[in-house]
């Protein structure tokens, strides 16, 4: 039969004149052009992971092999380290916890040979060991009984005030508000679990509606808190590194954004991915450095000066290896080589502080990249020639650090401070209202600036609703900033 068609095909062939041929050819060859291409970006895609584009490191799990491979001899002589420490490694020895809150005696009553009673007898030695326990029942059910009293003289009545531990009409205290903030907005713990963990620790039924009302208590606290942040912010200009993760909110698609420095971060709930939200947060224009990926919001936007992060740029050199193109290789290896030696220098001069020997580094490295730039820039094809003009063209980003030492040369510090809101939105899936997805930007950033600023979370909860019913100080995120 394919025969029989075969021979009939060649049969129409031949009735086609040369012109009607030579189309027929051209037309399949655009054809088989077109589907090279779909399969080239379809190897290209599936070779992604983390190391050579955006993609988590998370989602290389899916690509390693289920059975170990063999090793070849020269994979042999190249073994691995082992896991754990390593030989020379200086570890850390516990040292206690720094105090004692009970003692307990530990003392034989009879002899273990003859069986004759100890009572009086000397103790030889005691041994000690620190060891932290959980008691019995750590959550306490308390009542408060407030006595109204009438003086005898006068005969007025004086009232005292409710413990500044509880808040009248509410059913649970001031702490175990603030550990059930902790729980839910930073241990991601779902309301009916923390239900459970409640009646685990305490035996203490509490409904749904009761966790719902005290987060919402919570984050109406920590509010004034995280505007003052936002204000002190835009009056001193600080080093921001920024970056941004979408945030499903109804079904839709909103924007989270970050604002990141080594002693706070504020997270911003966002309509859109675009330049609006910058401006919106830090004015039209901002007088400090900012430290981003090359996404295109953050180009042309009014700053003193920009780091466009060097890690990005060591994936897209990644990327341009495994790509197929004239010397694609060749260019992404070059690159390659220059970002890591520029990565090297800048730890070492974190390690040591030498700045002279950093700044004749970077003389080299600049002179290296213009020389890798002239030689490439004329010769490369497509993919390469764009990211190659954008590194002449964005030089002054891209290379910032190498004049400034101080900045980092990547976007890791906003990227790790996402992570908290990445992990959040996996387990919650996201926000049910505009509302609820404001006041979770506000806890994350309570949350994420205590962890940089080495205070416990759980007290700053505490100390806000405690500032809501009594005369407190309420904390504040840039006492810390100011000193």
């Amino acid at each position: 039969m394919k025969q029989k068609q075969a021979l009939q095909n060649e049969e129409q062939l031949s009735q086609f004149s040369r012109k009607e041929l030579v189309e027929i050819i051209l037309n399949q060859q655009q054809i088989i052009t077109e589907l090279q291409i779909k399969i080239e970006k379809l190897i290209l895609s599936r070779d992604l992971d983390s190391k050579n584009s955006s993609k988590p490191p998370s989602s290389d799990l899916l690509k390693k092999p289920e059975k170990k491979q063999e090793e070849n001899s020269q994979e042999k002589q190249l073994k691995k380290k082992k896991p754990g420490g390593q030989l020379g490694h200086q570890g850390k020895t516990r040292k206690g916890f720094g105090r004692v809150d009970r003692y307990e005696l530990l003392k034989a009553e009879k002899c273990s040979s003859c069986g004759q009673l100890l009572e009086g007898a000397k103790s030889l030695l005691i041994e000690k060991k620190l060891v932290a326990v959980l008691v019995e029942r750590p959550i306490e059910v308390v009542e408060y009984q407030r006595h109204h009293m009438r003086c005898n003289c006068c005969g007025e009545t004086t009232t005292p005030a409710w413990s500044n531990q509880i808040i009248p009409g509410q059913d649970l205290g001031i702490k175990l508000q603030g550990l059930l903030g902790w729980l839910g907005n930073y241990g991601n713990l779902p309301y009916e679990k923390q239900q459970e963990l409640l009646w685990e620790l305490g035996r203490i039924p509490v409904g749904l509606g009761t966790l719902v009302a005290t987060n919402q208590r919570i984050s109406a606290a920590i509010k004034p808190s995280v505007i003052e942040l936002q204000e002190w912010i835009n009056q001193n200009h600080p080093t921001l590194n920024i970056d941004e993760t979408p945030w499903p909110v109804k079904g839709l698609k909103e924007w989270l954004w970050v604002f990141a420095n080594p002693n706070f971060c504020l997270f911003r709930a966002g309509d859109t991915r675009s330049r609006a939200e910058i401006q919106d947060q830090l004015g039209m224009e901002y007088p400090g450095i900012m430290i981003s990926d090359d996404f295109s919001v953050y180009n042309g936007y009014p700053v003193a000066a920009q780091q466009k992060c060097q890690a990005h740029l060591r994936r897209h050199c990644q990327k341009l290896i495994t790509t197929p193109g004239k010397d694609n290789k060749l260019i992404g290896e070059a690159l390659t080589a220059i970002i890591d030696e520029a990565f090297k220098q800048h730890r070492l001069w974190r390690e040591n502080g030498n700045q002279q020997n950093y700044l004749d580094s970077a003389a080299e490295l600049k002179t290296r990249i213009n020389l890798t730039l002239k030689k490439w820039i004329e010769k490369a094809g497509y993919e390469a020639g764009k990211l190659l003009r954008n590194l002449k063209i964005k030089a002054d980003q891209w290379w910032y650090f190498l004049d400034h030492p101080e900045i980092t040369p990547d976007n890791n510090l906003a990227e790790r401070a996402l992570r908290l809101a990445v992990t959040k939105r996996k387990v919650s899936g996201g926000s049910r209202s505009l509302e609820r997805f404001q006041e979770t930007a506000d806890l994350l950033s309570i949350i994420q600036t205590c962890r940089f600023q080495g205070r416990s979370v759980m007290d700053f909860f505490t100390k806000s609703l405690l500032a809501t019913v009594a005369i407190h100080e309420r904390p504040s995120l840039i006492s810390h900033l100011e000193t």
